[in-house]
């Protein structure tokens, strides 16, 4: 078979895609520049509600990058996104984001880095400010 310039075209197409998904695949299961204070996060018992519809839920997973892992998070959303888990039922949470700190205190909302840092009492990198 002779390989058209057709042929070529879906070669590079398939090369370039594959490259794309390989760098994607690699990004992500690098470690984040917050792993130590997202990991500090959850070890305080602090916990951070949301809903996996709530784009403010994922512009505060946006700020962890590849920490947001290591975040101490609840899905408060039924897999159809009506309605809630029973667990954020009973936790009396009405809005996304909700974190609840340590001693009960709850903000609600997205929260800056340095908040949650004060919060809970972990130490945010300072070279990444």
């Amino acid at each position: 078979m002779k390989l058209t310039s057709t042929h070529y075209v879906i070669i590079l197409v398939v090369i370039i895609f594959g490259s794309l998904i390989a760098f994607r695949v690699y990004d992500a299961q690098k470690p984040g520049v917050y792993d130590d204070f997202a990991q500090c996060v959850a070890d305080t018992d602090t916990i951070f509600y949301g809903a996996f519809w709530c784009p403010h839920c994922k512009e505060q997973k946006e700020k962890f990058g590849n920490s947001a892992a290591l975040l101490p998070y609840t899905e408060c959303s039924l897999a159809s996104g009506n309605g809630q888990t029973q667990e954020c039922i009973d936790a009396d949470i009405k809005t996304y984001p909700t974190w609840e700190f340590p001693g009960g205190e709850r903000v609600i909302g997205t929260q800056e880095l340095s908040v949650i840092a004060e919060k809970t009492g972990c130490e945010l990198p300072t070279d990444t400010l």
